[in-house]
């Protein structure tokens, strides 16, 4: 179970400045946007090998941004791409 008080701690990592990055969510102080760096997860690469690729980020950066990731996909409406019409 996570610890409540770093439950919303993820959120003091990310912004979304219109001036950075078109206003995509980035990590805070960095050009480094959430995008990225879940994108980097899906295609099998590790934490490590993210911070190597970009030094200025840390493992909480990594994390906070997944977090963001899940509550914007939690928070999402989603419209079918193709509606199955075998049931």
């Amino acid at each position: 179970m996570p610890n409540s008080s770093h439950e919303h701690h993820w959120r003091e990592r990310i912004t979304l400045d219109p001036a950075i990055h078109h206003g995509e969510p980035c990590i805070r102080g960095t050009r480094v946007p959430v995008s990225v760096i879940a994108g980097s997860i899906a295609d099998g690469d590790s934490p490590e090998q993210i911070m190597d690729a970009y030094p200025q980020l840390t493992a909480e950066d990594i994390r906070a941004a997944l977090k963001f990731a899940a509550e914007a996909v939690n928070n999402a409406d989603f419209i079918p791409l193709r509606f199955d019409t075998s049931r």
